[in-house]
């Protein structure tokens, strides 16, 4: 728990100046959202104290997840949070469901734990965290393979599908969307869903900005939200490769970022909620994330930055997924379906 009450910092943003985006429901979503992954380097308790000054400063936002492994400690600080005077609709609470509960009998006791840990009555968005049901210990190394890893098989993804529209049914949970799928996926999922998914994260930053999943998404009703929106330059040594790039390095985005006289990352958060998308950026220092709410309420870039950004794309994809391929010989990229198709079994 907090060693602190909860009160509103001297210097917060506030949270009605934060742009929102509509979901198709109708309901509003902060257009910046904190994240949470930082199991490989901080405690839970560090990640909680984060969430905690965040909404000190006017997040409304945060994006939690099982393989995390912080959201109890999470929970405490959305308790406090909401205790502290912050109404519980002002908040915008994401978890995820990890890949070794797919199964229909895994799906709402999984969910029913995070919202449990999280301390919450009911979840704004819960997320399939990733398609394929394979599971991998946490910290293992790039080589590393479920013994039963199974390709992704839509007959079953609805499956755990429908028992996500069943805790939309139940009213534990807002709305349900995707994460890490692919345009010939998610066109299954929307042709056999019941509820269509509100939202759909994606890796997306200056250098991997997945125009053709982007305009999908956007196209169909669907919000995009960006993980490592700056380049996540702390990412576990697994999902590094030679050939990354970062885009808070580029000399285009280091230009725009002297001419406002801000660091690149806060060019890259700005660049993310003028196209369109919901960054979730993770720190657990506070003029990091106090300094991207305030990018998106003030100085934004001009229409010639915007296409200048536009052209640095180098689809650059840096969280692979390595760990998830499903048989020997394969390349990561058959889990992004390269042809267009969902990459058969």
């Amino acid at each position: 728990m907090p060693a602190t009450p909860f009160r509103t910092a001297e210097d917060a943003v506030d949270p009605a100046l934060v742009p929102k985006f509509t979901v198709w429901t109708g309901a509003k979503i902060p257009a910046i959202g904190l994240g949470t992954f930082g199991s490989d380097r901080f405690t839970g308790e560090q990640i909680a104290q984060a969430v905690f000054d965040a909404a000190s400063v006017g997040y409304r936002h945060f994006d939690c997840a099982a393989v995390y492994g912080n959201e109890a400690q999470i929970g405490e600080s959305l308790q406090a949070i909401i205790r502290g005077g912050v109404p519980r609709e002002e908040l915008w609470v994401t978890s995820k469901l990890w890949n070794d509960k797919h199964g229909e009998q895994d799906v709402i006791p999984a969910f029913e734990q995070s919202l449990a840990d999280l301390r919450l009555d009911y979840l704004d968005l819960y997320l399939v965290h990733w398609p394929f049901p394979n599971f991998h210990a946490p910290g293992c190394d790039v080589t590393s393979r479920s013994a039963d890893a199974k390709p992704y098989i839509h007959e079953n993804y609805m499956k755990t599908w429908r028992k996500l529209e069943e805790l939309v049914d139940r009213g534990l949970v807002r709305h349900v969307g995707t994460s890490n799928m692919t345009v010939p996926k998610l066109r299954l999922l929307l042709r056999d869903a019941r509820i269509k998914p509100a939202c759909n994260e994606m890796e997306l930053h200056p250098h991997f900005q997945q125009p053709e999943l982007f305009e999908y998404v956007r196209t169909n009703g669907i919000v995009p939200i960006g993980y490592c929106p700056i380049g996540s330059p702390n990412r576990p040594e697994r999902d590094r490769t030679p050939e990354d790039t970062a885009p808070t390095e580029d000399p285009v985005i280091g230009e725009i970022a002297g001419k406002h006289g801000v660091h690149p990352a806060v060019v890259c958060v700005k660049w993310a909620v003028q196209r369109g998308q919901i960054p979730i950026p993770f720190s657990v220092k506070r003029h990091q994330y106090l300094g991207s709410l305030r990018a998106i309420c003030e100085d934004p870039l001009t229409e010639d930055e915007m296409a200048a950004i536009a052209g640095i794309d180098r689809n650059c994809r840096l969280i692979k997924g390595q760990v998830f391929l499903w048989k020997e010989g394969q390349h990561w990229e058959d889990l992004w379906d390269p042809d267009g198709e969902v990459t058969p079994p």
